[in-house]
């Protein structure tokens, strides 16, 4: 069965998706508000996010931001906004697709279908990344390290940095992608200026720093994350 959240501040809205769409075979559950949307994702990890871009606090774009930190889910912003503006902003921030309201439901689910199999195999990534000598909570960006695992500080580069590597295990990140996904794509790689926050970042988070056995250099090429030793 598909898991959809549905994150709006009208109740009537989230009432009627929620009974139109479990009367198509899925399961949905509720947010309100964007802090409640991010709770939700992390703990009942759904295979779609229906999400309303005027949201009060935390709007949609805030919400697609901190999601897109540590999870792919699939996700569909509804608004009243129909400028390109908003489009392109919701899309920027990571929205897999959009629809304006009004909208009925057989088109939403037409979209809901088409998404997921642009995606099927983005299953939700855990928020926490836990190993022998650090724990991350990608989604509150708190760090803990140590023997007793005592909360630590990543500069903003430093969780950039930490962030994209955790969240590719195993895979090599070459300098100019990591680079890229941090600094952006007009920036020119400087692998010195990545060693020195990579020396940092080791300092902060492995055992041994001299001999890491996590934040693993390929020389010459990138880096890459290895979870299990």
């Amino acid at each position: 069965m598909i898991r959809v959240l549905v994150v709006d501040d009208e109740p009537q809205i989230r009432r009627a998706l929620s009974l139109n769409l479990g009367a198509r075979g899925y399961e949905v559950f509720e947010a309100a508000t964007g802090e409640n949307a991010l709770t939700v994702i992390a703990g009942e990890h759904p295979d779609m996010v229906l999400l309303d871009l005027g949201l009060p606090g935390m709007d949609g774009i805030m919400v697609l931001e901190a999601v897109r930190g540590w999870t792919k889910v699939p996700i569909i912003v509804l608004t009243v906004r129909d400028d390109e503006k908003s489009k392109v902003e919701a899309l920027d921030a990571g929205a897999d697709d959009y629809i304006t309201k009004p909208f009925g439901m057989a088109e939403l689910v037409a979209r809901i279908r088409a998404v997921l199999r642009r995606n099927p195999d983005a299953a939700p990534d855990s928020p926490v990344v836990l190993t022998t000598a650090f724990r991350l909570d990608l989604a509150g960006h708190r760090a803990y390290a140590g023997a007793d695992l005592a909360e630590i500080r990543l500069t903003p580069i430093e969780w950039g940095i930490v962030g994209h590597l955790v969240r590719n295990p195993h895979r090599l990140i070459t300098y100019r992608q990591l680079v890229t996904a941090v600094w952006g794509p007009t920036y020119d790689p400087d692998q010195n200026l990545l060693r020195v926050h990579m020396g940092h970042i080791r300092h902060k988070l492995e055992a041994n720093p001299s001999r890491p056995e996590f934040f693993i250099t390929d020389p010459g090429v990138g880096y890459r994350f290895q979870p299990t030793t």
